[in-house]
């Protein structure tokens, strides 16, 4: 089981990663919008928790900067109908706080919000893992807010765009500007998909 690698930051491509080894291994990383946004430059060193998921025709790896965060990931993945991709969908779009926070409240609506959940997957998951999510710990400020990404897309989702999209705009502004504040973020995103259209 790998569950740590520290090395070299070589790739960052949409939502993966390359970090090298100090014994020359390159491992490739699926990892969430938060994660990716607190990355450091590429040649930096840096150090994630990980999870491998394997599958009958994949190995995959993902990674994560607190192990809290891979146990919601891991969590989430005891869910009937949910692989490694909606996982890591909800963590990039709602945040592991947030995750826990929406289904420990059987917060259907929130759960919405994440591209390929519909109504009656977020039941499922609510109803599969209300009683799972009760031992982890959560970091919330009060307001139940995520970190900056996280609120940029939800922001977007609520005004009426879709979650994917929302999502593909934030990574496009965060690959090509780095670390902004949310309301540039927002703005940025903003203009992106109003080009789009």
């Amino acid at each position: 089981m790998i569950s740590l690698i520290r090395g070299a930051l070589v790739t960052k491509t949409g939502d993966l990663i390359t970090v090298m080894t100090e014994s020359g291994v390159g491992y490739e990383l699926s990892v969430p919008l938060g994660v990716l946004e607190r990355l450091p430059r590429v040649g930096d060193p840096v150090e994630l928790y990980t999870a491998l998921v394997v599958r009958e025709d994949d190995w995959s790896l993902f990674g994560f900067d607190t192990s809290e965060e891979r146990s919601v990931f891991q969590r989430v993945l005891q869910a009937n109908g949910v692989g490694p991709r909606l996982a890591l969908a909800l963590l990039s779009a709602l945040g592991p706080d947030r995750v826990v926070k929406a289904v420990r409240d059987g917060d259907i609506a929130v759960l919405q919000t994440v591209p390929g959940v519909g109504k009656k997957k977020a039941e499922r998951i609510v109803l599969e893992l209300k009683d799972r999510m009760r031992d982890l710990q959560t970091r919330t400020d009060g307001d139940g807010a995520g970190p900056v990404p996280e609120q940029a897309t939800a922001a977007l989702a609520r005004l009426g765009y879709a979650a994917t999209d929302a999502e593909a705009a934030v990574r496009a502004v965060i690959a090509s500007k780095g670390t902004v504040e949310t309301p540039e973020l927002i703005r940025e995103a903003l203009q992106r998909l109003t080009h789009a259209r």
